[in-house]
């Protein structure tokens, strides 16, 4: 495999803006023209008892597998927040066979529920790569608690020399992560590397802030895009990113 198609994106639970409609059909249809080997989803709703009854559209079982079906054959839901109605969180879609994961808990107070998915995926060549698909919190306080558990989790468990790739919501509109988990995992930002900075991601209408990212190490970033506009900006508070990535261990031969 010369090159990896990487994609993540807050879904916001496949509803509209303030709930008013289901979503999931359109933005179904639009992850699935990104074409990415590897989707990182945030506000996966997993389970809602209550919304097949009030939309008339709404789609039997777990969205992530409603996303996948027929396009991306391995894919693993990792459950943050637990309410009476059902439950949502992380998932991550993938091309190629997932061979583990985990889910961990990475909340710093009961009012808001993050989690920290982590797959260890084989790609065509038979080379791995660690994925890890996060959703941190709103305040700075428990976000650096959050950062501190990340590089703790990646630090114990994934060797320094294997492909690493962290996507997902960090809610770190200040960018004040990117520098910490350069120094401390070796990991940087596709769009940092690709233009300068980090994308602007929030809100989709119009964004201004930088909530959401993709850090890589082990990759050369070949290309990098933020999708807004048009049916992207109806579809979820969030735009959605994507990068092409070329795994620096390949060389090219003429």
């Amino acid at each position: 495999m010369t090159t990896l198609k990487i994609a993540t994106y807050n879904i916001h639970k496949g509803l509209s803006h303030f709930n008013r409609r289901v979503v999931l059909h359109e933005l179904r249809d639009r992850l699935r023209d990104l074409d990415a080997d590897i989707m990182f989803l945030q506000e996966v709703q997993g389970e809602h008892t209550g919304h097949g009854g009030r939309y008339h559209n709404y789609p039997d079982g777990a969205q992530h597998e409603f996303i996948a079906e027929e396009i991306w054959p391995h894919s693993v839901y990792g459950r943050n927040s637990v309410y009476e109605a059902g439950h949502h969180g992380n998932a991550i879609l993938s091309r190629f066979p997932i061979l583990q994961t985990l889910n961990m808990d990475v909340s710093a107070h009961r009012f808001e529920s993050r989690g920290l998915l982590h797959c260890e995926i084989e790609l065509a060549d038979q080379q791995r790569v660690h994925c890890l698909c996060v959703h941190f919190g709103l305040f700075s306080k428990g976000r650096r608690e959050q950062t501190r558990i990340l590089i703790e989790h990646v630090k114990s468990s994934i060797p320094h020399d294997m492909p690493l790739i962290i996507a997902g919501d960090f809610n770190d509109w200040r960018n004040q992560m990117s520098r910490i988990l350069a120094g401390e995992l070796d990991v940087h930002d596709v769009f940092h590397l690709h233009g300068g900075m980090p994308a602007r991601s929030f809100p989709a209408g119009l964004p201004m802030l930088r909530l959401d990212r993709i850090y890589v190490r082990g990759f050369s970033v070949l290309h990098s895009d933020v999708h807004v506009g048009g049916e992207w900006q109806r579809l979820s508070d969030h735009a959605a990113l994507s990068t092409r990535l070329r795994r620096n261990d390949l060389v090219e031969t003429t």
